[in-house]
């Protein structure tokens, strides 16, 4: 069993002559013609679409998740900072009204006579 892959131009422009399936020198189990319209190679399975081993991907795909577990962490850690600093924010407020008493310096005596109240106006 064989097959044909038909002449192409790859991307760099460069003419491509069919060749059969397997190549001389290539690997016996690669009968199938694989490939794209401007890359085309032999391989083992006809469903095939990259001419590289499977394991890079592996190293890819664990890469990817454990830099999405560390930005999903980062991203807790910051939710969850969000969330206490707001409930201090509104558990610290202030919850009474300003009193209106006004504010002095201790040991002064004021010279508002409104302000003294009624000790100092019996003078």
């Amino acid at each position: 069993m064989s097959a044909v892959c038909e002449s192409y131009h790859s991307r760099e422009k460069v003419f491509v002559d069919s060749f059969t399936c397997p190549k001389a020198g290539g690997e016996s189990t690669a009968v199938f013609c694989c490939g794209f319209s401007d890359l085309k190679y032999c391989c083992d399975d006809p469903n095939s679409f990259f001419p590289y081993e499977y394991g890079y991907m592996w190293w890819l795909s664990l890469g990817a998740l454990v830099g999405l577990s560390v930005a999903a962490v980062v991203l807790l850690a910051f939710v969850i900072t969000l969330c206490v600093l707001c409930y201090l924010f509104v558990t610290t407020k202030p919850r009474g009204l300003d009193s209106g008493l006004p504010l002095r310096a201790p040991g002064t005596v004021s010279r508002c006579r409104v302000c003294a109240g009624p000790s100092l106006l019996k003078h």
